[in-house]
């Protein structure tokens, strides 16, 4: 397929811009339908004119229908959809830069899905249905699931597919409450996520804004306890990664603080742990939940996270982590590709 692919960019790249305009249209309105031209047009920031006419297009292929609430996607639109996907992956090149990132970090494996959620939206949808799809194919009976909060990891609870006969899951947060909005919580998603999949839960009804005195008294609260104890018997971890200044004024902190974080090199930030570019621990917050030498022991952890701006914290929280599966967008790993090379070639490695 590659050769194929090299050979029509060669001879009429026009169609490959064309093809992923199209793929990016079809993709919107699947994850927005029912949905008008006009949302579309912004969310993808192409002219109404042209998306009109794109439209029309698509609604002559059978793909979509325009109904009066808005266009939805045709069954044979979502077929095509699925596969053009894995089109559109080749045709980037993806499949290349998945195997770099994981041999140049040590990562268990990289999944990459097309766009960049800095700029498009949906891709949050595509992040975090790759990262369900994972989780699914590995899921057995009595696992322990724990994750953190976070958009991120809202995508992904939001785009799990249904399971049934699985006995014995069991879903908690990884953490207690971080910033607030409830919907993205850690207690609020492992609720959800264990209600779709017919797991049972514990949540963990504390605030990460808490004093270390009160901290060091809730972690004996027998209900607490419980759920820690659970924790560090996980089998799989879901987890988000923030970027440092977003990650310290959602819990809070001071502007002196958060220029003390920057001071020592901090740019990346999971689970309460920041991590500068080498990917050492340069300050940890007062949490309850998971802590990194659990987190270490931990066989399967899922990393979910996307952007080109967070490349350098995705890169500072997984490196050197064999047990790390990395789910991330386009731009992320692009830029990753380029922070990684800059470093092979200083390194003359």
């Amino acid at each position: 397929m590659q050769d194929i692919i090299k050979l029509q960019k060669k001879i009429v790249p026009e169609i490959t811009e064309l093809l992923e305009k199209r793929y990016s249209i079809l993709k919107s309105i699947y994850y927005n339908q029912p949905v008008g031209r006009r949302t579309i047009s912004e969310e993808l920031n192409i002219g109404e004119r042209i998306v009109r006419a794109e439209v029309n297009f698509l609604k002559d292929q059978s793909l979509i229908e325009i109904k009066p609430d808005g266009m939805i996607t045709t069954k044979q639109g979502e077929e095509i959809l699925e596969k053009l996907k894995k089109f559109i992956f080749e045709l980037k090149g993806l499949s290349d830069v998945e195997k770099y990132i994981k041999e140049k970090v040590g990562l268990k494996d990289v999944i990459i899905v097309p766009g960049d959620i800095d700029s498009d939206t949906v891709a949050t949808a595509d992040l975090g249905r790759a990262a369900a799809d994972f989780v699914k194919s590995i899921l057995k009976n009595g696992d322990i699931l724990a994750l953190t909060g976070g958009t991120t990891v809202k995508g992904f609870v939001d785009n799990f597919p249904r399971v049934s006969g699985l006995k014995n899951v069991v879903v908690v947060p990884a953490r207690g409450g971080v910033g607030k909005s409830v919907e993205t919580q850690a207690n609020t998603l492992a609720a959800k996520l264990a209600e779709d999949i017919g797991a049972s839960y514990k949540l963990l009804q504390v605030l990460d804004t808490l004093s270390k005195k009160a901290m060091n008294a809730i972690v004996k609260e027998k209900e607490v306890r419980e759920v820690l104890d659970i924790l560090q018997k996980t089998d799989i971890l879901i987890y988000g990664i923030g970027l440092t200044h977003a990650m310290a004024e959602r819990r809070g902190l001071s502007e002196e603080e958060i220029q003390s974080l920057a001071d020592m090199g901090a740019v990346g930030e999971a689970f309460g742990y920041y991590f500068d570019k080498h990917g050492k621990i340069v300050h940890s917050t007062t949490t309850v939940g998971i802590k990194y030498e659990e987190v270490k022991k931990i066989k399967t952890q899922v990393a979910v996270a996307g952007g080109s701006q967070k490349a350098e914290a995705i890169l500072s929280v997984i490196k050197n982590n064999n047990k790390t599966v990395l789910v991330t967008d386009e731009g992320a790993a692009k830029e990753m590709l380029k922070l990684l090379q800059n470093e092979y070639n200083i390194d003359g490695n």
